[in-house]
């Protein structure tokens, strides 16, 4: 009974409209649950196949490259059983050395064949041909991996193994995982192998992950459409059911006005609804009972004091009422405004949590492009965490001001976005005047240029520098953003809470309201300037 009337009292003063819009964002929510779940099931069960498609992928190229080179092998062996005799052995190994180099590869340049004498020198490897005479017997990976003696150790060998190292892949120039397969030729003692890079692995990976992705966004477009639907359907049958009772109501209201005055009863034949004519018939049974109080009332003059007491202890009674209620309501916006402050605050728990073992797993793993998109995302998401903050402080508090070393403030949060502009393809170049100084609060300074990062790397062209300065000129010390970026046609109006300049791009539109708003407060002067090859942002701060 307790939590039934807890539950009632959420309704209590609220009007019947506002009752059916809440009962709407409720169904609005669990579907939000529903695709969210969605979402994550389809995302998990992807991690799973992920796993599976590189196994599989490095089983079939270790099937390969073990025919690749049996058949090599297999070539050598008949050239130099049917030719040895007829030829001069020097000039047959140069021969057959030269037919696998032409005969044998794959068109992106991997799949090639290397072959290597006993002692570690390079014979043939037509992906780098520098190597060709050079001896690589104690060559280390940057794994610390001997591969060329791990390969002859293992060609040696009765059931030949397979290797894996790093080494640097033809068509990127850059060393990525490989593993190879190596037999021997007793008769020369040569070590002849050839080798798949796993990377390709993350491209079939990578691959279905933007299909998922494209299957996902048509989930979500269905799922818009859909709540789109219900929500014009559900308002629609809300004013159409809000219009049916406003109108029984408003008969109630009007019969109570009048019969405030006289003594009427309701016709319960105009009323529509079951429930309103219960109600109708116990109405006229309490003004039918009002009116043969106040005849007793009229006959009752001499109890007049004894009326007069009630009546008082009946104010009283109202007057205790109000102030519960006044009370109640107090307490229920102190409990909303915790409630706000909380939840911001509970947002930077589980952030901090991401962050850290970011860096944890960083440093036990190093670094990878995958974990660097998480820190970035996870910094993206500390950045929006920190104008919601800001938002919701800013009334409450009042930021004092000190003197800030605005050179090394800057590069510590350029260092912040380093990896987030390296993962969206651009370079963060920085012009620097050592030792400036402004008298300014930290955390709206934060925000000033935290937000115009944000803005450039977003909007900023793919593979272009973003250009960040800040240098003293006529007792002004000047930040300024440029970007080679779409030009903005309304220089004013993107300062204005939830403009966005390109809709396609997240975001909600509050970063450079925020912005304008610390500047207006401190006196900070702002210049723009855009056209189709470049954008600024000037910001003209007093020096201390």
């Amino acid at each position: 009974m307790y939590k039934l009337k807890t539950l009632l009292s959420v309704f209590q003063n609220r009007t019947i409209t506002s009752v059916y819009m809440r009962g709407a964002v409720v169904v609005f929510y669990l579907v939000f649950i529903f695709t969210a779940y969605v979402i994550y099931s389809e995302y998990s069960n992807f991690d799973k196949e992920a796993s599976s498609i590189r196994d599989v992928y490095i089983v079939e190229q270790k099937e390969s490259i073990v025919f690749d080179t049996n058949r090599v092998l297999k070539f050598i062996s008949n050239e130099y059983y049917s030719r040895k005799s007829t030829m001069g052995e020097e000039l047959l190994k140069r021969q057959i050395i030269n037919a696998i180099s032409q005969l044998y590869g794959r068109s992106d340049h991997t799949g090639y064949i290397f072959i290597y004498d006993y002692n570690g020198t390079c014979l043939s490897d037509p992906a780098q041909p520098h190597n060709i005479g050079k001896n690589l017997y104690n060559h280390r990976d940057a794994n610390g991996v001997q591969v060329i003696k791990d390969l002859i150790s293992a060609s040696s060998k009765k059931n030949a193994a397979f290797v894996e190292y790093t080494w640097v892949k033809p068509t990127t120039k850059i060393l990525s995982p490989k593993i190879s397969y190596a037999m021997a030729f007793e008769p020369w003692k040569w070590m002849i192998g050839t080798g798949v890079y796993l990377d390709e692995a993350d491209k079939v990976i990578s691959a279905k992950k933007a299909a998922l992705k494209d299957k996902l966004i048509g989930y979500l477009m269905k799922i818009s459409v859909l709540m789109g639907l219900l929500f014009i359907v559900g308002l629609i049958g809300v004013k159409i059911i809000n219009y049916i009772i406003r109108r029984e109501i408003d008969s109630f209201n009007h019969f109570f006005k009048k019969a405030s005055r006289e003594h009427i009863l309701i016709d319960d034949h105009n009323v529509k609804f079951q429930e309103f004519k219960k109600m109708s018939r116990y109405i006229n049974r309490m003004v039918i009972g009002i009116h043969d109080r106040e005849n007793k009332l009229k006959e009752l003059n001499k109890s007049l004091e004894k009326k007069v007491a009630e009546k008082t202890q009946n104010l009283l009674e109202q007057n205790t009422l109000l102030a519960k209620e006044k009370e109640f309501s107090e307490a229920l916006v102190s409990r909303q405004d915790k409630f706000i402050r909380r939840s911001i605050h509970e947002m930077n728990t589980p952030l901090a949590v991401i962050m850290t073992h970011i860096d944890i797993f960083q440093m036990k793993y190093s670094k990878n492009k995958y974990m660097s998109n998480i820190e970035a995302g996870a910094k993206m998401i500390s950045t929006l965490y920190d104008d919601l903050s800001y938002v919701v402080k800013k009334d409450r508090l009042e930021y004092t001001k000190a003197k800030i070393d605005f050179s090394s403030f800057l590069h510590e949060r350029v260092r912040f976005f380093h990896d987030i502009a390296s993962g969206n393809m651009q370079d963060l170049v920085i012009d620097i005047e050592e030792g400036v100084d402004i008298y300014f609060s930290d955390i709206e300074l934060q925000r000033v240029i935290d937000n115009n990062i944000s803005n450039a790397i977003k909007y900023a062209t793919k593979s272009t520098h973003i250009y960040i300065w800040l240098y003293t000129k006529d007792a002004k010390v000047i930040l300024e953003f440029r970007t080679q970026s779409p030009k903005i046609e309304d220089t004013k109006k993107i300062f204005e809470p939830y403009h966005r300049e390109i809709m396609e791009i997240g975001g909600f539109g509050l970063g450079l309201e925020i912005v304008k708003l610390i500047c207006d407060d401190n006196d900070v002067g702002i210049e723009v300037s855009s056209n189709d090859y470049r954008t600024i942002f000037k910001y003209y701060f007093r020096g201390a």
